[in-house]
């Protein structure tokens, strides 16, 4: 008799209960553990008496005579960051998306002691804003910072209020070579149609910049095409030397090219002016995007 029988005959002996018939019991049920709550995003509360406005004092801002890049996502933004960021007194970095930046007021006294310093919620975050590029201009030792993130369109005024002496290069694209690429960046995602509505949503807004601000307006097509006349153009603009460098980009560290900051794929990465896509025939432009090239130039006007 082996010992496994041994010991069962004698438990049940003692316990009156047969183990090897009832088998090995069973494990306890395992208790449901409670869902996961993730925490939801934090919401920004809006002080009532908020106001946009330009700043109060000179010194209330480090910055002098800001650039800004306006323009749609895929434009060729990217490049025009490089070529100004390989100027010896041009600090252009990575996107910044600074207008995303906000602070919170969520008690009636913080609101009551910000207003009695003579701030507006908007304010604060103003000098936000004005604090984090100037650090990253000190930082790369030039003079002038120029910032380029697209979605900036969608807050042009806002920016031309915290920083009145700003300047703006308005960076144009055919409307359909706009789309078209941000199309193929995802084309699971991102169907055509879709890409039409969506990037149309930022040429929009630039056109009513363009109108609304001074700047100077660049196109994309032009940029590739001849690049040395182009950033002279925008040399005179900024009052600064023209540098042969900025053509040849790719001989300066320039950061990560990262997807969400910028421009991640291979043409950027060459370090040389590409040639850009030719532009579209006017038969195969959508009509939703006909008002935008003609204002831009890319397609004829109507007859009056």
């Amino acid at each position: 008799m082996s010992w496994k029988r041994r010991v069962n005959r004698t438990l049940e002996g003692i316990t009156g209960y047969n183990f090897k018939r009832a088998g090995a019991p069973a494990r306890p049920a395992a208790t449901p553990r409670p869902p996961v709550r993730r925490p939801s995003a934090p919401v920004v509360r809006r002080a009532p008496n908020d106001a946009v406005r330009p700043p109060s004092d000179p010194a209330d801002r480090l910055l002098v005579a800001p650039v800004f890049v306006l323009s749609s996502v895929r434009s060729g933004s990217t490049l025009l960051r490089v070529m100004l960021n390989s100027h010896s007194e041009i600090h252009s970095p990575h996107e910044m998306h600074v207008r995303r930046i906000t602070v919170n007021l969520p008690t009636e006294p913080l609101q009551q002691a910000i207003e009695a310093l003579g701030h507006t919620q908007s304010d604060v975050e103003h000098l936000l804003w004005d604090r984090l590029l100037h650090r990253e201009l000190a930082r790369s030792g030039k003079r002038i910072l120029a910032e380029k993130t697209p979605s900036n369109v969608f807050a042009f005024r806002r920016i031309a209020t915290c920083w009145p002496d700003a300047r703006f290069i308005f960076l144009l694209r055919h409307p359909l070579s706009i789309a078209t690429s941000w199309h193929e960046a995802d084309p699971v995602k991102r169907p055509m149609k879709e890409a039409v509505t969506h990037t149309y949503q930022y040429m929009k807004y630039l056109e009513e910049a363009r109108h609304s601000i001074d700047g100077v307006t660049v196109r994309y097509e032009d940029l590739t095409a001849d690049p040395y006349e182009q950033t002279r153009r925008i040399c005179d603009y900024l009052k600064v030397d023209w540098e042969e460098g900025m053509v040849h980009y790719g001989d300066k560290g320039h950061g990560e090219f990262v997807k969400g900051i910028g421009d991640w794929r291979d043409k950027i990465r060459t370090g040389t002016v590409q040639p850009g896509r030719p532009l579209p025939k006017p038969d195969e432009v959508p009509e939703d995007l006909h008002p935008i090239c003609r204002s831009w130039g890319y397609l004829p006007s109507e007859p009056e």
